[in-house]
């Protein structure tokens, strides 16, 4: 359906009434996206129809260029809003110095926020204050989304360093948030937002640098469903976060994706998760986890525990089905893994552990232990091992990971089955691609249209020396295909573009 017959739809659909998005996703690259509608097509709607629906929307999604002409509508129903694509400055200065929004402080209960962000960087302290202006301003809020709405933002804010009386709201059920270190969960969850009852948290560092005294942290009886993500790697399992997750002596529901370091210690497995976490909720109805767990051997010798034996210790707790690999005793794999080669180690493994069906967006450290099985959900996958990845593994992907978007891959040896197969790999969603950590062989075997077929590929992330060898200095035809399509090119290092750039890469 096109623009047009959308919002023409707009008059006669009672579901485009109720729930009316006045914004259109445009993809100039995965981490460019824009989202206005075209300036005449906002005025047709302006003029001619929210005069007509203004009385029956609810629901109501608007970005920056937009909200002043969209909003000086009186929306009496309105009850959610999504704010889509805002710069800090700007949403700060709606929500201080203009009435529009502060018309609607006493309507909204539901509240969605997204803001922008450079590839790669924080959000500042502005964005911080526009969550603490947002529990002042909106006394009726239930339900909040701060910067949850999009994962490709990647984007996070400190709470622990602002006053803690300055976020205290009464109303608040459901918080959906990205913070930038565990202090600002510990702090969200320290008494002032009274009646929390779901908090959906992403946390970009768990690391020793924490508050000592979580120990003293109250109970939290009130909260009936928590989940904890954090992609990068935490020493503090054992002691922070399983300690928290005691005081939650109501939960029905808890949800945790970690990637968890442990030195002279073994995999985390069935019995440790029920003993450590699944005791101490006894209301506990759902609990979804991917966990990896990597394990460094300083000072002892460990047997680790064989994928046979993390099974069976998950039986008869009440789990369900549930899928793990296990990868030990390697030396090198766990230096290079952690990027610690320096350290003195006697031994280390990896293992993973998930509940199934997998729910999760994101699929971490793939390595060639991987035995199989479906991930619909998955639409960020990063593999990483020092045994090459062959033809057979990125067949088994793009068969188990249908609709993977994002792909990361980090080896550094050479492929050893270069054969020519006659099957061509095809990863149908894929939009971003990165080889910064790779051999050039992972380059040839995705850029070249006839090994593997990426028809929607819009991003590459690659060392230039390898983008030099797999495009013959720009002039190899197998590579020109996915090459041309591409609009975003992400080099390790500033480079001068030579001759032939700009024919193979006609859209950059």
């Amino acid at each position: 359906m096109d623009i047009n017959e959308r919002f023409a739809q707009l008059v006669v659909d009672p579901l485009y009434i109720h729930n009316l998005d006045m914004t259109i996703m445009n993809m100039k690259s995965f981490y460019d996206r824009t989202f206005s509608i075209d300036d005449k097509i906002l005025s047709r709607i302006c003029d001619n129809i929210l005069p007509r629906i203004h009385n029956q929307v609810t629901k109501l999604t608007v970005e920056q260029h937009s909200i002043e002409r969209i909003l000086t509508i009186n929306y009496p129903q309105l009850y959610f809003l999504t704010l889509v694509n805002f710069k800090e400055e700007i949403l700060f200065k709606y929500l201080t110095d203009y009435s529009i929004l502060h018309n609607l402080k006493n309507q909204i209960t539901h509240l969605n926020i997204d803001i922008q962000n450079e590839m790669g960087s924080e959000l500042s302290e502005i964005s911080s204050n526009i969550f603490l202006l947002i529990l002042s301003l909106c006394k009726r809020l239930t339900h909040l989304n701060f910067c949850q709405l999009f994962s490709y933002r990647d984007s996070s804010i400190y709470i622990s360093e602002l006053s803690r009386t300055s976020y205290i709201s009464s109303s608040l059920v459901e918080l959906k948030i990205n913070v930038s270190i565990f202090d600002d969960c510990l702090d969200l969850l320290d008494g002032y937002l009274d009646n929390l009852t779901k908090l959906i948290i992403n946390v970009k560092q768990i690391k020793y640098k924490q508050r000592s005294n979580i120990n003293n942290l109250k109970q939290l009886p009130k909260l009936k469903c928590f989940s904890l993500t954090s992609i990068n790697y935490t020493h503090v399992y054992d002691e922070h976060i399983t300690q928290l997750l005691h005081q939650m002596i109501n939960l029905e529901e808890l949800i945790l994706f970690l990637t968890v370091v442990r030195i002279d210690s073994n995999f985390i497995d069935g019995h440790q998760l029920y003993d450590e976490v699944v005791f101490y909720m006894p209301k506990l109805n759902k609990f979804l986890f991917s966990i990896n767990t990597s394990v460094i051997l300083k000072n002892i010798d460990i047997d680790f525990s064989s994928n046979e034996y993390i099974q069976r210790s998950f039986i008869g707790k009440g789990y369900g089905q549930v899928g793990s690999y296990v990868f030990p005793k390697s030396i090198n794999i766990v230096r290079r893994f952690l990027a610690y080669p320096e350290l003195n180690i006697r031994g280390g493994g990896r293992s993973h552990i998930f509940s199934l069906p997998y729910s999760f967006k994101y699929f971490l450290d793939l390595n060639n232990s991987f035995q199989g099985g479906m991930f619909d959900n998955v639409q960020y996958l990063k593999m990483n091992d020092i045994r090459p990845f062959e033809y057979q593994l990125f067949k088994k992907i793009s068969e188990n990971f249908p609709c993977l978007k994002e792909l990361i891959i980090c080896n550094r040896e050479a492929q050893t089955d270069k054969q020519h197969l006659s099957t061509l790999i095809r990863f149908p969603h894929l939009i971003l691609l990165n080889l910064v950590m790779t051999h050039v062989d992972y380059a040839e075997q995705f850029l070249s249209d006839k090994k593997t077929d990426l028809p929607c590929l819009l991003d590459l992330c690659i060392e230039y020396e390898s983008l030099i060898m797999v495009t013959n200095n720009f002039t190899n035809n197998a590579t020109r295909l996915h090459c041309a399509k591409l609009k975003g090119l992400h080099i390790n290092k500033p480079f001068v573009r030579p001759k032939h750039f700009h024919q193979y890469f006609p859209l950059l």
